[in-house]
């Protein structure tokens, strides 16, 4: 199993490359941040630095999306950082939740997505595409050029999209049961598009915070820590229940019951431990879509995650032990799941 940080490019910006430095130094392999203009500074600038300073690490954005950017310029940036540094990124995509709405844009549809996943990968690794009626091609490209593209994805017909056309397959949750699921849902709709099913990359993201002990102190600490992100899962969820409904077979009771009590979402605390929207959110949902508790339960979690086909297990990073929890996976945690 691969492992990756994700940061939010918060300034100062050397300070999330230090981060991703410590990261490599501590078996991480990849170095993933949010991409949203408005909230987080410019994370492709940020990237430059990251694959100067470090020797390994593959870099990308978890995720960006195919509207505040104009797709040649998205595959050029990765081309050129992929020119300089030798194949390093990584395209994760999606439909643009917060960098969208926070300027005033509803996110992207999947056929928007769908056109602009094909485009990116085509243009990064140096073949033609079509940008609406005119074909162009990066000259100056060299062979051997590639950008594998990641979509992030929980709804049914996203999870089918995944499967039918994306390299990788990013789940920002770390659910045991939900993560089969929409294993499966990538898996399947691979197989049905007559591709190989282990082509699809299965990235899991997110939060982890590691504990001294089990005690219910530390445990309440940590959960305090990572409530954040079941906020920022249930305002994607909500958007599955305005398409779908609550009580829609298409999407699995075990995501859509906890955002009942959900009043209102505001992005200026997007992803953010102190965030004041996140308290609906109960310590059951916490608990199962988080990694928290002493190293051995990571390992045991982990271990299970690997079981089900997770070949990345993405840390979000974004609490205050950040350090901690770097070290503590590098010295403790991945070397025990490796000897696994």
């Amino acid at each position: 199993m691969d492992f990756g940080l994700v940061l939010q490019t918060d300034p100062p910006a050397s300070r999330v490359v230090s981060l991703m430095k410590r990261a490599e130094r501590n078996g991480f392999t990849y170095g993933w941040t949010f991409d949203s203009a408005v909230l987080w500074q410019e994370p492709f600038v940020i990237y430059s630095q990251i694959l100067a300073q470090t020797e390994r690490l593959t870099v990308g954005p978890m995720v960006t999306n195919p509207g505040t950017r104009t797709w040649e310029v998205t595959a050029s940036t990765f081309a050129t950082l992929n020119d300089m540094f030798g194949n390093r990124t990584v395209c994760g995509i999606g439909r643009g939740d917060s960098a969208m709405r926070v300027a005033g844009r509803k996110p992207n549809t999947l056929a928007r997505i769908s056109e602009a996943m094909k485009v990116i990968r085509a243009l990064g690794r140096g073949d033609e595409a079509d940008l609406g009626g005119t074909v162009i091609r990066f000259p100056w490209i060299g062979p051997g050029a590639r950008l594998p593209v990641w979509m992030a994805a929980y709804g049914p017909k996203a999870l089918k999209m995944t499967g039918e056309e994306a390299d990788g397959f990013i789940l920002q949750l770390a659910d045991l049961y939900l993560t089969e699921y929409m294993v499966k849902a990538v898996r399947d709709a691979a197989s049905a598009a007559g591709r190989d099913p282990a082509e699809v990359t299965i990235c899991v993201a997110a939060p982890a915070y590691v504990t001294e002990d089990d005690s219910p102190e530390a445990l309440a600490h940590a959960r305090d820590q990572c409530r954040w992100f079941g906020g920022m899962v249930g305002n994607h969820v909500a958007d599955l229940v305005e398409k779908y409904g609550a009580d829609s077979a298409a999407v699995p009771a075990e995501l859509t019951d906890y955002i009942k009590a959900r009043q209102g979402y505001d992005y200026a605390h997007h992803g953010r431990s102190d965030n004041p929207d996140t308290r609906f959110v109960p310590d059951e949902i916490v608990d199962r879509f988080c990694l928290i508790g002493p190293p051995e339960a990571h390992i045991e979690k982990l271990a299970a995650l690997r079981d089900l086909g997770v070949d990345q297990f993405a840390v979000y990073d974004m609490h205050d032990a950040q350090e901690a929890v770097i070290d503590a996976y590098g010295t403790r945690v991945i070397p025990a799941l490796d000897a696994r």
